[in-house]
C-alpha cells in the first residue's frame, strides 16, 4: 500500500519533470519558427529557389538577423540554414546537411511540413544536441524552402539533481536514446529492462514513467523501494503486539460466550434431527440471545407451515388421483370417435365412395395424430409432421376446391429429424384460412425444408408460404412484437399471432439454451405471407 501510493506521488512528479522538458521543448520551437518565417530568410530561399545566388553580403546580413534571436534564449547556441539540396548559407563557411544530420531525420522533417524534429546527439559534438525542421515558403503555398537547425546546449535539457533522496531521474527521446540523466550507472542495463522495478548494485528501485504527448520523449523515476518502506517495521511490530493481545482476549473470553450461543443452538439441532425421522414438532423456548430466540422462534414457525404444507400436498395427491382415474376413463371417448369414423369408412367404400372415404380416413388420421398417444412424448419425426400436414391439407381441399394448391419440398435425409409435435400444422393453417381464405382466386402454400448455418452452428428452418391476402403494416408489427415478448400471459388481439405466439412459446420450452430458435415473419399486404421456423439441428 504504501508502494502503492508512492508510486501515485512519484507519477505526479514524472508528469511535472516532463512538462518541465515540454516547454524547454516548445521554446526551442518557437524560436525556430520565428527564425523560420522571419521575412528575410523566406526572401533568400526564395531568390535561392528561382536561382539566383545569394553574394556574401546578403548572408553575412542575414547571419546577423538571426544571430539577433539567440538573445532570446540561452539554450540554443546556433542556427544553420540549408538549401534543398543540403547546402548550407548560414554559416558563411561550407557544408552540407547530409554529413550533419542523419538521413532518417531530414526525412522525418519533410514528413511533419514545418514542424521541429529532435534528432538526438551532435554526431560532431556531444555537448550538443540537434533540432531540424523544414522550411516552408509562405508566399509559395508553403512548398519546401530549406532547412533550419538549432543546436541546443545539452546543459539546457539538463534533469534537476535528486541524489540526495537516493532518486534517479533519465530522460529517453522517441529512439530511446538518452537525452539527460543524473544515473552514473549502466544505461544499457536500464534500456534493456521493462518497465517494472528493476536491481541496481543488489537494490530494489520502484521504475516510474511518464511518455510526453507533445516530444515524444519519456521521463523515467528510479526510486529505491528501501526508502518507500522504511516505517513498515515499526507497523509490523505494532501488528504483531495487536494480534498477541486479540489472541489472549479470545481465549479468555470465547468459552463462556461460545457456551452460551452453542446450547440453544444444540438444543434446536437434536430437535431438528428428531424431526427428520418422523412428524416435525416445536422446539420449546430456552432464553438466550435476541438472534437464538429470533432463531427458535422462525423455526416453530416454519415447523406450522410445513405440517399445514404436507396435509394441503396429501390432500392435492388424492384428488390428482382421482383426476388420473377419470382421465383414464375419458379415453374411451377418442376410442368411440375412432371407430365411428372407421365405420363410416368402410361404408363409403362399400358405396363407391372413393374420394369420400379417403377424406374420412384422412380425418380419422388427423385426430388420432392429434390426440392419441397421450402417454409418448410430445416429440415426432420431421416426415411424421409433414405427413399431418398434407393430410390436414387434402381435408382442406374439401372447402376450397381448385382454389387451393401446395407443394411440400423437403430433403430425404432431414425425415428422421426429431421435432416438437404440431408446430408445421397451425403455420399452414393460418395460411389456409387466413391467407388464401381472404383471397380471391386461387391461392398457394409452399412448405419448404432447408439447412442453414448460424455462427457455425446448424440449424434447420422450415419455411411455410402463401401468396393469399397478408397482413397490414400496424398487424405485423403487433404480431412480431408479441413473438419477441418472453411475457407468456400477454394475449394476442390478431387471428394471425394466437398460433404463432402459440408456436414460438412451445420452441422456447423446447430449446431453452439456443438462442436462435424460434419464429420470424415476413408479410406485405396483398403479397402474402412467410413464416420462418429455426430449430437447431443436432450432429
Amino acid at each position: 500500500m504504501l508502494q502503492d501510493n508512492a508510486e501515485r506521488q512519484i507519477q505526479q512528479t514524472a508528469v511535472q519533470a516532463s512538462g518541465r522538458m515540454e516547454a524547454l521543448y516548445e521554446q526551442v520551437e518557437l524560436l525556430s519558427s520565428q527564425v523560420s518565417t522571419n521575412i528575410n530568410v523566406q526572401e533568400l530561399l526564395l531568390k535561392e529557389l528561382d536561382g539566383y545566388t545569394t553574394n556574401f553580403e546578403e548572408r553575412q546580413y542575414l547571419m546577423q538577423v538571426v544571430d539577433l534571436f539567440l538573445a532570446y534564449t540561452k539554450g540554443i547556441e546556433s542556427f544553420e540554414l540549408y538549401l534543398n539540396d543540403g547546402d548550407r548559407i548560414l554559416p558563411l563557411n561550407h557544408g552540407n546537411l547530409y554529413s550533419v544530420v542523419d538521413r532518417k531525420w531530414i526525412e522525418k522533417a519533410d514528413e511533419n511540413k514545418g514542424e521541429m524534429v529532435f534528432a538526438g546527439e551532435d554526431p560532431w559534438d556531444e555537448n550538443y544536441y540537434l533540432a531540424i525542421k523544414q522550411v516552408t515558403l509562405l508566399e509559395r503555398w508553403f512548398s519546401p524552402g530549406g532547412y533550419l537547425v538549432a543546436r541546443v546546449k545539452q546543459d539546457y535539457l539538463s534533469v534537476e539533481d535528486s541524489q540526495d533522496q537516493g532518486e534517479y531521474i533519465i530522460v529517453l527521446d522517441q529512439e530511446s536514446s538518452l537525452i539527460s540523466s543524473n544515473f552514473d550507472g549502466d544505461h544499457e542495463l536500464i534500456l534493456n529492462e521493462s518497465r517494472e522495478n528493476i536491481i541496481i548494485d543488489d537494490e530494489e528501485y520502484m521504475l516510474v514513467s511518464h511518455h510526453s504527448e507533445i516530444t515524444g520523449w519519456e521521463t523515467i523515476f528510479l526510486t529505491p523501494v528501501s526508502t518507500v518502506t522504511k516505517d513498515v517495521s515499526v507497523l509490523r511490530t505494532a501488528l504483531m503486539i495487536a494480534v498477541g493481545l486479540g489472541c489472549v482476549l479470545f481465549i479468555v473470553v470465547t468459552y463462556p460466550l461460545s457456551t452460551m450461543i452453542t446450547r440453544p443452538i444444540q438444543k434446536l439441532t437434536e430437535t431438528m434431527r428428531d424431526g427428520s425421522a418422523g412428524a416435525l414438532k416445536e422446539n420449546p423456548s430456552i432464553p438466550s440471545t435476541i438472534e437464538i430466540d429470533e432463531l427458535n422462534a422462525t423455526y416453530n414457525t416454519m415447523v406450522g407451515t410445513m405440517n399445514h404444507l404436507i396435509q394441503v400436498v396429501y390432500e392435492k395427491e388424492l384428488h390428482r388421483s382421482r383426476a388420473e382415474l377419470k382421465a383414464l376413463q375419458a379415453q374411451i371417448n377418442p376410442h368411440f370417435l375412432f371407430n365411428t369414423l372407421e365405420a363410416l369408412y368402410w361404408d363409403l367404400l362399400e358405396k363407391g365412395e372413393d374420394e369420400l372415404s379417403e377424406y374420412v380416413l384422412d380425418m380419422a388420421d388427423l385426430f388420432r395424430y392429434t390426440i392419441s398417444n397421450s402417454q409418448k412424448e410430445d416429440w415426432v419425426t420431421l416426415k411424421e409432421e409433414i405427413t399431418h400436414v398434407e393430410r390436414y391439407m387434402r381435408i382442406m381441399k374439401i372447402r376450397f376446391e381448385d382454389r387451393l394448391t401446395w407443394k411440400v419440398n423437403m430433403p430425404k435425409e432431414f425425415e428422421i429429424v426429431e421435432i416438437p409435435k404440431l408446430i408445421i400444422q397451425p403455420i399452414v393453417e393460418n395460411a389456409i384460412l387466413h391467407g388464401i381464405g381472404n383471397k380471391v382466386g386461387v391461392g398457394s402454400v409452399e412448405v419448404n425444408v432447408r439447412p442453414e448455418d448460424w455462427n457455425g452452428k446448424g440449424y434447420l428452418v422450415i419455411e411455410v408460404k402463401d401468396d393469399g391476402a397478408g397482413m397490414e403494416e400496424g398487424t405485423l408489427h403487433e404480431v412480431t412484437a408479441r413473438l419477441t415478448d418472453t411475457d407468456t400471459n400477454h394475449s394476442v388481439t390478431t387471428k394471425h399471432g394466437m398460433a404463432l405466439v402459440n408456436v414460438n412459446q412451445r420452441l422456447r420450452l423446447s430449446f431453452p439454451d439456443d438462442g436462435q430458435n424460434g419464429i420470424k415473419l415476413e408479410s406485405a399486404l396483398g403479397k402474402g405471407t412467410c413464416v420462418f421456423i429455426r430449430l437447431p439441428l443436432n450432429g
